[in-house]
């Protein structure tokens, strides 16, 4: 498996000082994505969901972790602790109930992996991102978004099985839907989906044409979702129910609650705007002329223009506020401010009559300037005179 010569962290997407919460929500989200039943027919896909759960089975163990860090993957092969599951050689479904516990079950929070909150099955949530522009933030969106979900077989409700026939018990785990593993020289024991029927305890001889004995098929879905004013990068959109239905092994017909879709932000750099927080910073360029004297002038905003007043004196640097052409904050709907900082551009060409000015006004305050331009033939006649 090409996990072992690769760095967990690097498949986890994660830095190295990572606490535990972020590994959870970074192993979690890699296994939403590569999930083989969205991605299906895809070796490359099945890898890499793989290879996540190895490297979250090590580095959410306190212990594996700091062998792990301190001798990398060598480390853990010479370990004489609990040895690291080979997961290249597992069942997708076997490596979701290892870990059932960051897909929703045991309920808290909301949501996941097929969990059981209160004892109603629940089924898994889902992910996608949309982008935004500045002034989309500003301004709040409703936006279509289109994703991919797995519902209930139409052909066999759910079942996997073949119109006209039915499951039979599983003869591997008898019905019980979990087998015990016993590891290690008998040192430790863990519960598993059974393999055989993948935790259905139930296992089917004549399949659903439609669905392969699946119980699901994907669908595509689009639906409008509102993203409110003042959202950041990273932040999501939570739509209840529009995740998936219960997994088969809970409920082969669906019943129980959806999941939930969460709606990624990513927010599109600005070509004259930088974000921070509810603030937002402009570089303004403005001429000698107007950092001497002063002027007002029009700064460009997100919904339009503002007037700026430059006092005289101001010099280059210098940072100046216009009150509510920010971003509205989240919650509260208050607008942040717009910071103009000044950039004083000195021209690339002059007229005769601009450098003569500037010239005098070299003069006036006694300072060395370089001598006028004299033209190519007027050097060339110098030249030759002084030959």
């Amino acid at each position: 498996m090409s996990s072992v010569t690769r760095d967990y962290y690097e498949i986890l997407s994660v830095e190295r000082t990572a606490d535990g919460e972020e590994i959870k929500r970074s192993y979690r989200r890699l296994a939403l994505k590569y999930h083989p039943d969205r991605n299906p027919g895809d070796a490359e896909a099945e890898i890499k969901f793989k290879e996540a759960a190895a490297a979250y089975e090590v580095l959410s163990d306190p212990e594996k972790r700091k062998l792990y860090d301190q001798y990398g993957h060598d480390g853990l092969r010479q370990s004489r602790g609990p040895a690291a599951h080979d997961f290249s050689r597992m069942n997708v479904e076997d490596i979701f109930s290892m870990f059932n516990d960051i897909f929703g079950g045991g309920g808290g929070g909301g949501g996941g992996f097929g969990g059981q909150r209160r004892g109603v099955a629940r089924g898994y949530d889902l992910e996608t991102e949309v982008e935004l522009t500045l002034e989309e933030v500003s301004t709040g969106v409703e936006r279509e978004v289109h994703f991919t979900r797995l519902d209930v077989c139409e052909t066999c409700t759910g079942t996997g099985a073949k119109k006209g026939s039915a499951p039979i018990k599983c003869p591997t785990c008898g019905g019980q839907g979990k087998v015990q593993q016993t590891g290690f020289g008998g040192m430790f024991r863990m519960v598993t989906a059974c393999p055989a029927c993948r935790g259905r305890g139930q296992i089917i001889k004549d399949f659903c044409e439609t669905c392969k004995g699946k119980g699901r098929m994907p669908r595509k879905r689009t639906i409008g979702v509102k993203i409110p004013a003042g959202v950041s990068d990273g932040q999501a959109v939570r739509v209840a129910g529009e995740g998936e239905p219960p997994p088969p092994e809970l409920s082969p017909a669906g019943e129980g609650l959806r999941g939930d879709l969460h709606v990624g932000i990513r927010v599109r750099e600005h070509t004259l705007f930088e974000r921070e927080g509810d603030n937002l910073h402009l570089e303004l360029p403005i001429t000698f002329a107007q950092a001497a004297l002063g002027a007002e002038i029009d700064v460009p905003t997100l919904d339009g223009k503002a007037k700026l007043v430059i006092p005289r004196a101001t010099q280059p640097g210098a940072s100046f506020e216009v009150r509510s052409k920010g971003l509205p904050e989240l919650r509260s709907g208050r607008p942040g401010n717009l910071i103009v900082t000044v950039k004083v551009e000195v021209p690339r060409k002059l007229t005769k009559a601009q450098e003569k000015m500037l010239r005098d006004y070299a003069a006036s305050e006694d300072q060395a300037v370089l001598p006028e331009t004299q033209g190519f033939w007027k050097k060339v006649k110098d030249l030759m005179h002084g030959a």
